[in-house]
């Protein structure tokens, strides 16, 4: 594929997870008893999708998207459960997914992969180690704090309940197929900058280490899993792509991450000023209460359509 076409593909595929993601929020949202517009649940992703990819764990990301969703008009415990429910309707999709592609690529991914990987392994064997105490220290500090703040949501729990009861099912169902688009179109955007390539890897191992190394972040404590995700990639992780892994890795994450954070950072900007958007991405031991118990004074019982 030629370098022109393979960006073309790229930027459709990103377009395509926006727009997926947005009517997904939507749907879900609807379910609850309000409504977002097309931009406003563009917006919900776009800084949501920015503060999670700046902040350690993703800590960010859930109340960006709260922030933005109350400046929307969409009260705390609703938005809530909006939130929940996509949840629920990803995470099965991602599980499935991901035992679909380890089954058909992991034997083809060990035999080609794997031994590259391990090599890199054993010359970075520092750094994997402190990515490692690092992952195991900031879940451990997060378990110690989350007994101080349990206590300060039980009334925003209570509210959850009315909207949970409230909603049908038809938003779940119908936000599964989204999901996938939001999994597909993310996991191909590695395949096609590889096909630019004069030997790109194969596409089995690739597809199973693109997904591998978007969904890790997840896990990771550092910013978009800033660090593992190179070594990984530099490593072999989604296959060997020679002098241009440097150039192919850059570009990567401008469509996977860079575009998402610009456009969230943008509109963060213009929806709740810059010094909000500097303390957002700053969360602290109490930035969920803030966040749910602080807003609820807003909130309100679940309203007609």
């Amino acid at each position: 594929m030629s370098p022109f076409a393979a960006h073309g593909l790229c930027l459709v595929l990103v377009t395509a997870d926006f727009i997926a993601r947005a009517i997904r929020i939507q749907w879900l949202t609807r379910g609850v008893g309000y409504r977002l517009n097309f931009r406003q649940a563009f917006a919900v992703n776009a800084v949501g999708d920015a503060a999670s990819a700046v902040s350690p764990l993703r800590l960010a990301g859930e109340p960006a998207r709260l922030g933005t969703m109350l400046r929307s008009g969409v009260p705390a415990t609703a938005a809530f459960v909006s939130i929940t429910y996509e949840v629920l309707a990803a995470w099965p999709v991602i599980l499935i997914c991901s035992g679909i592609l380890a089954w058909r690529y992991a034997p083809e991914w060990w035999a080609s992969v794997a031994p590259e990987m391990s090599r890199a392994a054993k010359g970075a064997w520092p750094w994997v180690l402190f990515v490692t105490v690092l992952t195991v220290g900031v879940w451990v500090w997060l378990r110690r704090a989350a007994p101080s703040v349990s206590h300060q949501i039980r009334r925003p729990l209570r509210r959850m309940l009315v909207h949970w009861r409230r909603m049908p099912w038809w938003p779940l169902l119908a936000s599964t197929p989204l999901s996938l688009v939001n999994l597909a179109t993310r996991v191909a955007i590695l395949p096609v900058l590889a096909s630019t390539l004069p030997h790109p890897p194969p596409l089995g191992p690739m597809l199973l280490g693109s997904f591998a190394l978007l969904y890790s972040q997840l896990i990771l404590p550092t910013p978009s899993g800033v660090g593992a995700v190179e070594l990984g990639f530099m490593g072999g992780a989604a296959g060997n792509m020679g002098d241009d892994q440097g150039r192919i890795l850059l570009i990567w994450r401008i469509y996977t991450t860079g575009i998402g954070v610009v456009l969230g950072l943008l509109i963060g900007v213009r929806i709740f000023g810059w010094q909000a958007i500097k303390d957002l991405v700053r969360p602290s031991r109490s930035a969920v209460p803030e966040v749910v118990v602080g807003l609820d004074s807003k909130d309100t019982e679940p309203g007609p359509e």
